[in-house]
């Protein structure tokens, strides 16, 4: 298949998308009182310089978000990326320097490390799956199991460590799974017939040849199965991702050969208990595809911190 999902970039609604998040934590975190403790100890034109420092060893995402987060708390701040994301940080190195309203790098200070330890810490991880899958035809994606509000930011961490980006939302794609299977009906049928997985396909074609736009018959039509004999069936109807639901590496290998002898040019995504302990073998199975809902849901955050400089 030469067409892929959407790959997020730092694009306009990438950035208001930030500014909606950023809104609202300035607001949680300083209320309508401000820092009460930086109001009660700093003097109003002290002046602060930082550096951004990695505590812990890692791959750099983020450093635009945070110079938005820090601008969003005060304008005045001077912001200066002396790394870029996707880049290695070690342990010690200054990513980037602040100088400006002590006050207000006071009150930034927090939200900044939040953005990038966040991200950072899904550009790592993603880029330790990458490195598991090297030299493999494998390609590593990420899900729909983000933190609400923050999902472009998150897929944009994720291509920062080098992996794909599955759909969006629900609105760039179509992906059948057993829940639409089991909800929807024919109603030519009066409603009672339910799909199988190769007539669903085909329902999702016919549909998508009356949209426009995003919804249109360019859109990626994906479909899961649980067993081989599904995968045979569902072939037939030309699907352009076929989804393997919890299939061992003996499994995938199987089905492998099965799309191959039947010649169809669809991929093959593998998913469910992908882990790094288990990720290369699902690879070498042959498999195009694996999808790891744990690169954004259980990414450690990374340890940054402000050095301040006198």
């Amino acid at each position: 298949m030469d067409r892929d999902f959407q790959q997020t970039t730092w694009d306009d609604q990438l950035e208001n998308d930030l500014g909606e998040l950023l809104r609202l934590a300035v607001r949680e975190d300083s209320g309508a009182a401000g820092d009460l403790t930086t109001l009660a100890l700093v003097p109003e034109d002290a002046i602060g310089r930082a550096e951004v420092v990695f505590r812990s060893r890692g791959v750099i995402a983020g450093l635009r978000a945070a110079k938005f987060a820090a601008g969003a708390v005060e304008p005045r701040v001077r912001w200066t990326a002396v790394a870029e994301d996707r880049q290695e940080a070690t342990i010690g190195a200054s990513v980037a320097r602040m100088e400006g309203p002590a006050r207000g790098l006071l009150r930034a200070e927090r939200l900044v490390l939040n953005l990038l330890g966040r991200l950072s810490g899904i550009a790592t991880l993603t880029r330790q799956y990458v490195e598991a899958v090297r030299g493999t035809q494998a390609r590593i994606y990420d899900t729909r199991k983000t933190t609400p509000g923050w999902r472009r930011l998150e897929k944009y961490a994720v291509r920062c460590g080098g992996g794909h980006n599955h759909r969006t939302g629900l609105f760039d794609a179509v992906l059948i799974k057993d829940n639409h299977l089991a909800l929807g009906a024919d109603p030519a049928a009066g409603n009672s017939v339910r799909y199988t997985p190769a007539e669903a396909v085909r329902r999702a074609r016919q549909f998508l040849a009356g949209q426009t736009g995003a919804a249109s018959g360019a859109a990626i039509v994906e479909v899961e199965v649980d067993t081989l004999e599904q995968l045979d069936e569902v072939l037939a109807a030309a699907p352009d991702i076929v989804l393997l639901d919890n299939m061992s590496p003996a499994m995938l290998a199987e089905a492998v050969a099965r799309r191959n002898a039947a010649g169809s040019a669809a991929e093959l995504e593998a998913s469910g208990g992908v882990s790094l302990a288990t990720v290369r073998p699902i690879a070498l199975s042959g498999v195009e595809r694996i999808s790891v809902g744990a690169l954004t849901h259980s990414a450690v955050c990374l340890d940054v911190g402000l050095d301040w400089v006198s």
